[in-house]
């Protein structure tokens, strides 16, 4: 699994012109599933999103979690975050996890990270053209791969 974790001042998603999910202080998270990821990279990542300090304490350091303000979440399902540009100049996605496999897990990812700050997550919609606003705060953009969690 990869994934982009941005903290976020306000992010929305829009669908059709749609808005499905609209935040204000918390994390914009793009996620992108390979076919290996199992139930123990969900628990990792999620674990380690949930715990991570981007937000800023009294003392204006980085020192609190999203957990911490009581912040706001999206998680938006990203499979071009598994791109190959080795070869050529057309990305090629045939690492990324095919619907049948990457839906379940992200399903799993967003339950796994709601238990895991104790509150509903908002998100977009999978496969959907999504239209995704974000005011990036700091700027602070984190990229994890639970391939190189060790």
């Amino acid at each position: 699994m990869k994934a982009v974790i941005q903290r976020v001042s306000q992010a929305s998603v829009t669908i059709d012109n749609h808005v499905v999910a609209d935040i204000q202080k918390g994390l914009l998270i793009l996620i992108g599933f390979e076919e290996l990821d199992n139930q123990e990279d969900i628990s990792w990542l999620s674990l380690k999103i949930a715990n991570l300090r981007v937000f800023a304490d009294d003392n204006d350091v980085m020192n609190l979690s999203i957990k911490d303000i009581s912040g706001e979440m999206i998680i938006v399902s990203q499979f071009t975050l598994h791109a190959s540009t080795k070869k050529g100049n057309r990305p090629s996605y045939i690492k990324a996890a095919k619907p049948d496999i990457a839906i379940p897990l992200y399903e799993k990812f967003i339950a796994q990270m709601e238990k895991e700050i104790g509150r509903k997550v908002q998100t977009g919609k999978f496969g959907a053209d999504m239209k995704v606003g974000l005011v990036n705060d700091g700027p602070v953009t984190i990229i994890i791969d639970t391939k190189n969690k060790e």
